[in-house]
C-alpha cells in the first residue's frame, strides 16, 4: 500500500483536545519504561532530553516524574498542543522541569549539540520531508546522545488497518478513530526508515518492530 500523507501539524482544536483526552497510560508507561532501560542514567543525573512532536506532554511529564534530574524541552508545531501541554505540567507540579516550543521538528531553532537524550513517539508518520527531520535531530543532538523514537508502521493494506483501528481504538472517539485510521495510512514501513537513516549518516541507529502497529528508531548516534 502506498503511503497516504496527512497534515503535519494538529492545529485542529478538537482533533487536539480528543487526542490528549484519549487513553494512552499503558503504551505512554511502556515507552518510558524503554527509554530509561537505553540511556542509563539514574534519576538525579543532570541530562538534557528534546521530546520532538511532543503532542500534550504527557511523555515528558512521565519522565519529569521518574527522573527529576532530568530537564526536558518538548517541540510541537501545533499551538493547541503546547497549550495543552503546559496546563498539564502546572497540573502535575513539574512546570519547573519542562520548557515548551512551538516549533517545527524539522527547524528548532534550538542550539546545536545540546542534547543528551532525543525521543519521539509518532511523530515520524507526520513528517513529510524525513531528511530535514533527521538532519535537525542530528544537528541539535550530542555526540553519542541516545535516541528512542517510536511510531506506527504501514500496515499492508487498508483492510488492516481498518482492524487496528477497531482493535486498539473501539472505545475512543469518532475523531480519534479516524485520526488513527489515518495515521496508519501515513506511516512510513520499516525499510523506509531504514533507508531514511543511511541517507541521513545515522547508520548507528536500529529499527526494529516492536508490537503489531508500532516500529523504534533507537541506539546512539555519534
Amino acid at each position: 500500500m502506498r503511503r497516504k500523507p496527512e497534515p503535519q501539524y494538529m492545529d485542529d482544536l478538537a482533533e487536539a483536545d480528543a487526542y490528549a483526552k484519549a487513553d494512552f497510560n499503558a503504551v505512554n508507561e511502556a515507552f518510558v519504561d524503554r527509554l530509561v532501560d537505553l540511556v542509563q542514567a539514574g534519576p538525579d543525573d543532570a541530562v538534557q532530553a528534546v521530546d520532538l512532536g511532543t503532542g500534550p506532554g504527557d511523555i515528558p511529564i512521565r519522565i519529569a516524574r521518574r527522573c527529576p534530574g532530568w530537564r526536558l524541552t518538548g517541540v510541537d508545531a501545533s499551538k493547541p498542543m503546547i497549550a495543552i501541554a503546559r496546563q498539564a505540567s502546572e497540573r502535575a507540579g513539574t512546570a519547573g522541569m519542562l520548557r515548551w516550543l512551538v516549533a517545527d521538528a524539522a527547524d528548532t531553532h534550538l542550539p546545536d549539540k545540546s542534547f543528551d537524550v532525543v525521543l519521539s513517539n509518532s511523530i515520524l508518520h507526520h513528517v513529510a520531508d524525513p531528511a530535514a527531520f533527521w538532519a535537525e535531530a542530528r544537528r541539535i543532538a550530542k555526540p553519542g546522545a541516545a535516541w528512542l523514537l517510536r511510531d506506527l508502521f504501514r500496515p499492508a493494506d487498508e483492510n488492516r488497518a481498518r482492524a487496528l483501528v477497531d482493535q486498539y481504538a473501539a472505545d475512543e472517539s469518532a475523531i480519534l478513530r479516524q485520526e488513527y485510521y489515518r495515521s496508519l495510512l501515513s506511516a512510513y514501513t520499516a525499510e523506509e526508515l531504514r533507508r531514511q537513516l543511511d541517507a541521513a549518516g545515522l547508520q548507528s541507529l536500529q529499527v526494529k518492530i516492536i508490537t503489531d502497529r508500532h516500529v523504534d528508531v533507537f541506539g546512539r548516534a555519534f
